[in-house]
């Protein structure tokens, strides 16, 4: 049987990527279409490594083949990714800026942010990590780097700051800088300096996602970010008390403000229930249940995943090596697995809609 590149563009052209509403063909995800007598073989360009919808598209594509073209066809689809951008994060190299924020503090929102960014580099995809959280930095510890200083080096004639690399992500935070023992006690313009020359003055590379652990509130670091930076979106961490909620929804109303409009890419909501370990099948929802879930169906985002209330997951990042890390195939390490590919998956939604304005 002789088959033409037209036929099977043609025949692609009945998948849908589920997330953008239109087909691989007109989104240009379909390349390097080789026939050989009854075999062929192409590439599917996916948005992210991360992509959750990955088995989905591949078995649409055999069955679009077989549908519209031959059953007698063998197949071999490359399923590979090219992480979509907006036009300029304002930071070289970088091709999405992602934040994640919380109300209040104490709700394990860096604890989030430093598995998110695990979970995405453990997918394929370049990532670095800037804690951002001036006064209480938590990458030092979280990541075993107490007392780690960052080197210099030259680049284009400037000296630019080399993030520290830990695990597969660049990572930098005012701990590498400061005494760990003592407080910062910065005005507001020395805190936006500083975060300003995280981005700016560090030799970040090619990056796919960078992480933001922002400090818990509304405040200079906030405004700062989101108003130098075109920050792709924002993660809000949460836990379902109602306290934690309402000081989670002034966070999100800063973020959809019209001088700021970083679009939420979703809700997490920690400590979300307990099981015990001789019970694991069991969960006791302590501190309330679906608060999260309620609080992203008021505001129409997605809701990203419950992360449990383990003791494995404070006992690792104490001794730096976070759970992604330390538990990679464990309950709670594949739970941020999955919440990093909704994140990834509403990055890739983000910029397509982006791309049509």
């Amino acid at each position: 049987m002789t088959i033409t590149k037209d036929q099977v563009l043609q025949a692609l052209s009945h998948v849908e990527e589920p997330d953008l509403k239109k087909d691989l063909v007109t989104l240009n995800m379909i390349q390097d279409i080789n026939i050989d007598g009854d075999k062929l073989s192409f590439s599917v360009i996916l948005t992210t490594p991360a992509c959750p919808l990955k088995g989905l598209i591949e078995n649409a594509c055999r069955n679009a083949i077989a549908h519209f073209i031959s059953k007698e066809i063998h197949v071999d689809i490359n399923m590979t990714s090219r992480v979509t951008t907006q036009k300029n994060t304002g930071v070289p190299g970088v091709k999405n800026i992602i934040a994640v924020a919380s109300g209040k503090g104490g709700v394990g929102k860096s604890t989030v942010a430093a598995n998110l960014a695990l979970a995405l580099a453990q997918s394929g995809a370049q990532v670095g990590l800037i804690d951002a959280d001036i006064y209480g930095p938590s990458v030092p510890i979280m990541f075993g780097l107490e007392g780690a200083r960052p080197l210099a080096s030259q680049v284009d004639g400037k000296t630019r700051i080399e993030p520290i690399e830990k695990y597969g992500i660049k990572l930098l935070s005012i701990g590498f800088f400061t005494d760990p023992n003592q407080p910062v006690p910065w005005r507001g313009p020395m805190v936006s300096t500083a975060i300003k020359q995280l981005f700016n003055d560090a030799d970040w590379g090619e990056l796919d996602y960078l992480v933001v652990d922002l400090p818990p509130g509304t405040g200079d670091i906030h405004i700062t970010v989101t108003q130098t930076f075109p920050v792709t979106g924002a993660v809000i961490v949460t836990t379902p008390q109602n306290v934690a909620l309402a000081d989670a929804k002034k966070g999100i109303g800063m973020f959809m403000m019209e001088s700021i409009n970083v679009p939420i890419l979703g809700v997490v909501e920690n400590m979300a229930y307990f099981t015990p370990a001789e019970l694991p099948e069991n969960k006791y929802y302590i501190f309330g249940q679906n608060g999260g879930r309620k609080l992203a169906d008021l505001i129409s985002a997605p809701f990203l995943g419950e992360i449990p209330l383990v003791k494995g997951i404070s006992e690792s990042g104490d001794a730096g090596t976070p759970v992604v890390q330390e538990e990679q195939h464990g309950p709670a390490a594949t739970e941020f697995v999955r919440i990093a590919e909704r994140v990834a998956q509403q990055v890739a939604i983000v910029n397509a809609k982006r791309s049509l304005t």
